[in-house]
């Protein structure tokens, strides 16, 4: 039986490592191993950086519902009880769209909120 070179998948490996690298700054979008490490850690970063936008997400959603909720006379915590209380079950992606473009309908949130109470 003959031998099996490993020369085409390296190759093709080491074009994968080197297309992701691309643009790169120096050795590192030129020769594999460096190339092969920024990659893996840019690669991890990515993976983590997709966990913390949905955290980042979040905090400004809650951020934004606190200020529109302080301005109508009620804190964020007392707001989100209240709204619970009344049955009304919105997220807080569409609360903080409600309190940037809506804020007669937000307003209106607030009352209920405030009446369950």
């Amino acid at each position: 039986m003959a031998r099996v070179k490993g020369a085409m998948m390296t190759r093709k490996r080491h074009k994968k490592v080197l297309k992701l690298a691309k643009g790169y700054f120096g050795a590192k979008s030129k020769l594999f191993r460096t190339a092969n490490e920024a990659v893996m850690k840019s690669l991890t970063y990515a993976y983590v950086g997709r966990k913390l936008k949905k955290r980042d997400f979040r905090s400004l959603w809650i951020t934004r519902i606190s200020a529109e909720a302080k301005m109508n006379g009620m804190n964020y915590s007392r707001f989100m009880y209240g709204l619970k209380k009344a049955g009304i079950n919105l997220n807080r992606k569409m609360l903080a769209e409600l309190a940037v473009s809506d804020k007669a309908a937000f307003a209106a949130l607030v009352e209920k909120a405030k009446a369950a109470l």
